[in-house]
């Protein structure tokens, strides 16, 4: 939980997509910029990782690089407070 801004982090699963940038994931409970940064800055340790973009607004995390799997991104998400959502509205960039 951000305890900044004391977001919710409800939801559970997980939801990628390869693009020709990276992977999408969809991460919920995400409220302000303070949550962003937190999920920016997690994801950014995971090796092989070059690059994180977040779209607050979809809850849209876009990872660029090589060489990280899944259950890595799982993790620096559950370690920033946050959640992989279970659904992906979010169309690929």
């Amino acid at each position: 939980m951000c305890t900044a801004c004391a977001c919710d982090t409800a939801g559970t699963g997980s939801a990628r997509v390869e693009t020709g940038t990276g992977s999408v994931y969809r991460v919920s409970g995400m409220t302000c910029g303070h949550c962003v940064s937190t999920v920016s800055t997690e994801i950014g340790k995971v090796g092989g990782v070059t690059g994180v973009r977040v779209d607050l607004a979809t809850g849209a995390v876009t990872v660029g690089g090589s060489g990280f799997s899944d259950e890595e991104i799982h993790a620096a998400v559950d370690r920033a407070g946050y959640a992989l959502a279970g659904t992906f509205p979010v169309a690929a960039p």
